[in-house]
């Protein structure tokens, strides 16, 4: 069993990269997703991420 970990600003660029990883895989076991949010001064930040559990 592996894992590979994706971690973007934007939830569009996590689709697109988990996406990319998955095609045309067929040892996929699980996708984990995460989202985190914090305020830096008058700034809000989002890190979208996922764990993609794969293996034989």
């Amino acid at each position: 069993m592996k894992v590979k970990v994706f971690d973007e600003c934007h939830e569009k660029d996590l689709e697109e990269c988990i996406n990319n990883f998955i095609e045309n895989r067929d040892d996929i076991l699980d996708i984990k997703y995460q989202v985190a949010i914090s305020i830096v001064g008058e700034e809000q930040l989002y890190c979208f991420s996922a764990m993609i559990i794969y293996g034989k």
